[in-house]
């Protein structure tokens, strides 16, 4: 009787642990870290871009911004001052933010004169969702084979980005 009570005991006990891991509070990209399937609007003309459209000569950094934050503003001029250090890695700069917005930010670091670099508008809010993205900026980044391999937000020093993008 001892044994069988003990064994209901143990066995109560263990499901109760895995019962205390829940995957919802684990980040989507996590689970499935691998470059997601996803749709944005490019900059200038709105044409689709998808994870087909990637080049994957190197490694990929998903940048997700706002364009009238601050940091936002300044680690994209840190980029920009580093391109050819970064120039063999493809930054998607994705935003949810109205088009207009997005266009302005375009045209102000004149983004079109780096083919590494596309500019796009998140309209179904895929990213902030698939990543839980709580500050911007927010890195995501991918080694060549499309493997998640780092995540930063907020202030990074660029070479910290420079490092993971190895």
């Amino acid at each position: 009787m001892k044994k069988v009570l003990l064994s209901v005991v143990l066995s109560v006990t263990f499901l109760s642990l895995f019962a205390q891991v829940n995957n919802n509070e684990i980040p989507i990209y996590l689970r499935f870290p691998t470059i997601p399937a996803f749709m944005v609007y490019k900059a200038p003309d709105s044409s689709a871009f998808t994870r087909e459209n990637l080049k994957r000569k190197g490694p990929v950094m998903f940048f997700v911004f706002s364009p009238e934050c601050s940091h936002c503003q300044h680690a994209t001029e840190m980029i920009i001052k580093n391109i050819k250090t970064l120039s063999n890695t493809e930054i998607v700069m994705v935003t949810y933010l109205p088009y207009d917005e997005m266009m302005g930010f375009y045209k102000k670091y004149q983004l079109n004169r780096f083919p590494n670099i596309t500019v796009a508008r998140d309209a179904s809010f895929f990213f902030p969702t698939f990543y839980k993205v709580r500050n911007f900026p927010s890195y995501y980044i991918y080694d060549r084979r499309g493997k998640f391999k780092q995540f930063y937000e907020g202030d990074v020093d660029i070479n910290q980005l420079v490092i993971a993008l190895k």
